[in-house]
């Protein structure tokens, strides 16, 4: 093994990591006291520097998308890594750092034996952040992880934000894990009583432990014209690679809702040059997550960028032979419409499990360890969780995970509520939208930046207690925040986190 000196200790501070470049890798130091420790200098996500990122509460931040990993060990601590980071051998000599250029081999004991069948229902968010729980923990029974694509387990959020916008091909969309799904198959009933899975096509299983990550089915549209070629929903692998097919040689497209799907495949789109119009029955979107400000900021930077806004109205029907052509509107409205894309939420994927308790919306109801019936939990989209004492559902990719992590522990043997802070990110027009926490009841708005610039930081507050935070252009104090708001924090308090550096 070689070993290269690569830093004087007096020069590495202890609030961020430094990258240095060795012959064999650009490899990330962190420092604590008088110790340092050498780690890959990348995020095992999607590639983030992690020297953009913070050091807070014992963790290194990702600066992206706010995995969080180990300062001693680089173990992961939070998603959406689900690996730790390779750490290299580091020696310190008279205030001189140098570095091993082969990464530790971490000591491993064989688990002790394991009768027990786990199953794992579905492969996306959660269904892989437990998988990759199970394994981290130890886990040596049998596992049946079940999904019916055909190559589950991929990076969904690269769908409406980079392969429709025709800047990545679908077939070469992330991996999650390098574990392959073991059971491809349709689930057409679990019986929570008897822990029993049935597939459609005859294969039956008995689980001791099992977890539904089974997500969301996008929400058609019920209106005439609806089945015509070139309608789309985005959810899967095979949806994005037929709408950027499509979106080839369309010249104009009509999307169905204002959610954040639906205003990231208008931002791709519109950036491929075609003519993007959006039907919403809102007036500012997304003005119930985000506060009508920031959705009006939002809102204007895409019609800075040439879409245009149809509000306070919705599709009556959809028409054209064989394919899509034009989309009239209830107020009278017709527009022109190569590809129609349907944005307007999804329904809990949940119709096959039977002996729980399912909420309204056909969620299944779990208790504070996501737990829905003996020997079985939920996580991700398709479940309500208590939250802060309020029975809570959060669509979002990162949240799935965090649940899926936690699902896994306890169908190990631990008892672990959710206490973590909800996060997601979304993206437009090149800029980078960050949401931190879960905004419900918040009555104050502070607003650090220009929003109009989209260069921002944005509290809201219910009273001077900090609900959730919103930025923009902002990624290292939202690093920090996302460690801090694990526990109650005040304007002042955040303030501070903000503005230091």
């Amino acid at each position: 093994m070689n070993v290269r000196i690569v830093a004087r200790l007096i020069n590495l501070p202890e609030n961020r990591g430094v990258r240095v470049q060795t012959a064999a890798h650009p490899l990330l130091l962190v420092r604590v006291g008088d110790q340092v420790r050498a780690f890959q200098a990348d995020c095992p996500h999607a590639g983030a520097p992690l020297e953009e990122g913070v050091i807070c509460k014992g963790h290194i931040v990702c600066p992206w998308h706010k995995a969080a990993f180990a300062v001693d060990s680089g173990a992961v601590r939070e998603p959406p890594a689900l690996v730790g980071l390779k750490q290299y051998p580091v020696h310190v000599h008279d205030g001189v750092v140098s570095v091993g250029d082969e990464p530790l081999t971490a000591e491993s004991v064989p688990p002790p034996a394991d009768a027990r069948c786990f199953a794992v229902i579905g492969a996306g968010a959660a269904g892989a952040a437990a998988v990759a729980a199970l394994k981290r923990h130890g886990f040596a029974g049998r596992l049946l992880w079940i999904d019916r694509e055909q190559r589950p387990a991929y990076d969904r959020t690269a769908l409406s934000k980079f392969v429709i916008a025709g800047e990545m091909a679908a077939d070469d969309i992330p991996s999650l894990l390098d574990e392959a799904v073991n059971v491809h198959g349709q689930v057409q009933r679990l019986d929570a009583v008897a822990k029993r899975i049935e597939l459609a096509d005859g294969r039956h299983y008995h689980y001791d432990a099992a977890l539904v990550a089974t997500g969301g089915q996008a929400q058609p549209l019920d209106i005439p014209g609806a089945a015509l070629n070139n309608v789309f929903v985005l959810r899967s692998r095979e949806d994005a690679a037929r709408i950027s097919a499509s979106a080839e040689s369309a010249t104009c497209a009509v999307i169905i809702g204002d959610s954040f799907i639906g205003l990231e495949a208008a931002s791709a789109l519109r950036q491929r040059g075609l003519v993007v119009q959006v039907v919403s029955r809102h007036a500012i979107p997304l003005a119930a997550q985000l506060g009508k400000r920031i959705g009006a900021a939002l809102r204007q930077l895409h019609e800075a960028n040439g879409v245009i806004f149809h509000s306070n109205t919705e599709p009556e029907r959809l028409d054209g032979h064989g394919a899509v052509s034009t989309v009239l509107l209830k107020n009278g409205n017709r527009l022109a419409a190569d590809l129609v894309l349907v944005g307007v939420g999804v329904t809990p994927a949940t119709a096959f499990v039977e002996g729980v308790t399912k909420a309204e919306d056909h969620s299944l109801v779990v208790d504070d360890c996501l737990l829905a019936a003996p020997g079985l939990w939920a996580a991700g989209d398709n479940v309500t969780f208590p939250w802060q004492h309020q029975p809570t559902r959060i669509e979002h990719w990162r949240v799935a995970q965090q649940l899926g992590v936690l699902a896994a522990r306890n169908m190990l043997g631990e008892a672990l509520a959710y206490a973590d802070v909800p996060f997601f990110w979304t993206y437009h027009f090149d800029k980078t939208f960050e949401v931190l926490g879960h905004p419900q009841h918040w009555n104050r708005l502070h607003l650090e930046g220009d929003l109009q610039q989209h260069d921002f930081i944005a509290l809201l507050c219910h009273g001077d207690q900090v609900e959730a935070v919103i930025a923009c252009e902002h990624q290292q104090a939202v690093a920090r925040l996302s460690q801090r708001m694990q526990h109650p924090l005040d304007k002042a308090q955040a303030l501070e986190l903000i503005r230091s550096r």
